[in-house]
């Protein structure tokens, strides 16, 4: 593979857009989620012990203890946050001097230090990938505070961009492999896209369209699934450019895919990001072209596909078993040959001090290297725990030592395909006397049939996907929906907001309820008739059963969930907060509240692009593509000053001097 220096700045450009999408989407939310009387309050993680100020940041990293020293409490701290850390990600999506390693550093402390206090609404793999993500960031990203030591091209650099592909492999591959071993019927049977586009969290209109697809091609679409991401990555490792580019385009063309027909947030996105590591600066694309499709009539429908999986449980579990550790050893390669052609290059630096600085870098990042994929081997090999057995002790203390970290994480997206006999969907219903019942509609997740479904990525509304989440199993598995309940009925304008942030479309909007209930149904999307017909629904459904009961404030029942969960846990007295970045805060607050999540990241996203699109017409400043390397080869250095030497000469000469030496430059430049 050739260089990356294009490569490696489209990844940290699309990686601070991916940060300012993360940071604005839940700051919207944290009033509701974790207000002082939200869903799951943040003050309830936040319990000062009486220890000193570093002790609590060993116990629990996160900023938030900083801020009793800032006059805030822990709703305003966790605002401030995500303030600073969607401007600072603006800014770096805007200016190339921002992506330094200095700023994805503070972007990872500030998204780690909401994680810490996130508990169930933002424990999500999307989460935790953008936290490796972007602790990766830190070793890719240049150093400018050290610009007048080194240049912004620095001979290691191929070596911390392995471990993005390195990354990425692990996503994909477990990603794959984990639908395999769940044993699940439908991904056994090839017939897990029958079920998806109906069944995922919150599906696009696309996903209507998709699901109406014949049953042939949905298990085209699960073996060719199969084959981008078990397949494929081994391809990632391997000396030949035209392999990765096959790579890179096919898993595209999966997350463009998925991005179509659901509502993943910036998850796909970020995969898209992580992908560039795959090319190199001879085939950064600048213009995407489209070919014209003929499109033929047929009767597809006629057609059918008889296909099964060639191999059991048990030979996929040995095969999986014999080819763990040999990945890993391929691996190990490729990033032993990355560090020494690293090694090459800071040898051919001219000059002995910027020789020994590049290679006093070379050794500092090869070890971090070595370091971070070391310890990415014990989440590694949890899709075989024989595998994971057979790791030294020592690398899994050291990644036990540093997991609050986040700094490596197992994945394996859609393990189980869930809602085969229907989606299980719980629909909110609120009273005043216990006899007429209003169903409370969400902003996003299904609930009215002849709503259409919505197109919100990259923003995650993490009530409607925790509700998802909790349609899967009784109500005592998902303690927040007691305190979700309880907050209704308070009437609690904050948690209000998560739900319905129009309040003319909320039917309690002039009184809370007195009465909260919870039914579950099973959905469906409606299908094209015989006749070709399509239905004026999106959605049918049936009832199944209760799934919390019916409640009132003050309820023995409600009472008791609360308390057996410590929710009914009285807030901290409010502090007066009259400082200036509190006040601040609340203008901010009161400016941003009116508007959509959504619409609100939506208007950041078409700023961007219109600022982009200005700068390349009026030409200026550059492309995200790394500038020439400061330290060149003596002779690169020669020829340069040859030429200037010529120049000069040509300058004090006569007319007829100079006519040669102008043939001269020109022979020169040609050679």
């Amino acid at each position: 593979m050739g260089e990356q220096r294009l490569s490696r700045a489209t990844f940290l450009w699309g990686l601070s857009g991916i940060y300012c999408f993360a940071f604005v989407s839940l700051y919207v939310q944290i009033p509701g989620l974790y207000g002082r009387e939200g869903i799951l309050p943040a003050w309830k993680m936040m319990r000062f012990s009486g220890k000193g100020i570093w002790e609590q940041l060993k116990d629990s990293p996160t900023l938030l203890w900083l801020g009793p020293y800032l006059g805030l409490d822990t709703e305003m701290s966790m605002e401030l946050i995500c303030v600073l850390g969607a401007l600072i990600s603006l800014g770096a999506l805007l200016f190339s001097c921002l992506r330094d390693s200095l700023v994805f550093l503070l972007l990872w402390i500030f998204y780690l230090s909401l994680y810490q206090v996130g508990q169930v609404f933002l424990y999500f793999q999307w989460d935790s990938l953008l936290l490796e993500v972007g602790f990766l960031a830190v070793l890719v990203a240049p150093l400018h505070a050290l610009r007048w030591k080194t240049s912004v091209w620095n001979p290691h650099d191929g070596v911390t961009f392995w471990l993005i592909r390195w990354l990425l492999f692990r996503l994909m591959f477990a990603s794959g492999v984990v639908k395999l071993t769940s044993r699940c019927p439908t991904w056994w049977g090839l017939t897990a896209l029958t079920y998806h586009y109906e069944t995922q969290c919150i599906p696009t209109p696309v996903a209507w369209y998709a699901h109406q697809l014949p049953v042939w091609f949905q298990k085209f679409s699960v073996v060719a699934t199969y084959f981008i991401e078990i397949g494929v990555p081994w391809l990632f490792f391997l000396p030949f450019r035209r392999l990765h580019l096959f790579s890179f385009y096919s898993q595209a063309l999966l997350q463009v895919l998925i991005i179509f027909t659901g509502n993943y947030n910036f998850f796909n996105l970020l995969t898209l990001v992580l992908c560039f590591s795959l090319l190199d600066d001879q085939h950064m694309p600048s213009v995407i072209k489209g070919k014209k499709i003929i499109q033929k009539e047929d009767h597809w429908d006629k057609y059918s596909l008889e296909s099964r999986t060639a191999f059991t449980y048990h030979e996929f579990m040995q095969w999986l078993r014999t080819l763990t550790f040999p990945s890993i050893w391929i691996a190990a390669a490729s990033l032993a040959w990355e560090i020494l052609k690293a090694m090459y290059k800071s040898a051919s630096v001219c000059g002995m001090f910027w020789k020994f600085w590049c290679s006093l870098q070379w050794v500092i990042f090869s070890c971090a290297a070595v370091a971070m994929f070391t310890v990415s081997l014990v989440p590694y090999t949890y899709i075989d725990f024989e595998s994971n057995s057979q790791l030294w002790p020592e690398i899994r203390h050291v990644f036990n030592s540093v997991n609050r970290y986040q700094l490596a994480n197992s994945y394996g997206l859609f393990r189980r395909m869930t809602g085969v006999g229907g989606r299980p969907e719980v629909v909110v219903e609120g009273s005043y006397d216990r006899k007429s019942w209003t169903e409370i509609e969400f902003m996003y997740k299904p609930g009215n049939i002849s709503a259409p479904p919505p197109v919100i990525v990259p923003h995650q509304p993490r009530l409607d996907w925790q509700m998802w989440f909790a349609a899967l199993g009784p109500h005592n598995q998902s303690p927040w929906f007691a305190s979700f309940v309880h907050r209704l009925l308070q009437g609690n304008k904050e948690v209000i907001q998560l739900v319905q942030n129009n309040e003319a479309l909320y039917p309690f909007q002039s009184h809370p309820p007195m009465y909260i209930r919870a039914q579950l149904y099973k959905y469906w999307f409606t299908e094209v008739d015989q006749s070709g017909q399509m239905s004026k629904n999106w959605w049918r459904r049936r009832h199944v059963e209760e799934f919390f009961p019916a409640v009132y404030l003050g309820d023995p029942f409600l009472d008791n969930v609360l308390s057996q969960h410590g929710l009914k846990d009285k807030p901290p007295p409010r502090r007066a907060l009259d400082g200036p970045i509190s006040s601040t805060l609340r203008l901010i607050r009161e400016f941003l509240q009116p508007l959509p999540a959504p619409l609100l990241i939506h208007s950041f996203i078409f700023g961007i692009l219109t600022l982009c699109i200005l700068r390349v017409l009026t030409g200026v400043g550059s492309r995200p593509g790394a500038p020439k390397p400061r330290h060149e080869h003596s002779g690169e250095r020669k020829k340069q000053k040859a030429n200037s030497g010529q120049g000069e000469a040509a300058k004090s000469s006569g007319h007829g001097a100079d006519t040669v030496h102008r043939k001269k430059n020109k022979k020169n430049e040609k050679s």
